[in-house]
């Protein structure tokens, strides 16, 4: 799972940091989300980053589950 965040769309509302603080931090100056680590694998950082997906008011995060294997 590949976690992405568009600083475009990010109000700063801060679910995501509250929700997964090892996974995602607010930028000092606006407050932005800042994305930590880039993957999680483990069950539970992967359940709480789905939620922080859903909980991101401005629907500025997105999760790329990795496909089939070819």
């Amino acid at each position: 799972m590949r976690i992405t965040a568009d600083l475009e769309r990010c109000v700063g509302a801060g679910q995501c940091v509250l929700t997964e603080p090892a996974v995602f931090d607010q930028n000092d100056d606006d407050g932005t989300v800042i994305v930590r680590r880039a993957t999680a694998d483990d069950d539970e950082t992967i359940r709480r980053v789905r939620e922080a997906v859903h909980l991101c008011p401005s629907q500025a995060l997105t999760l790329t589950e990795p496909g089939p294997p070819r």
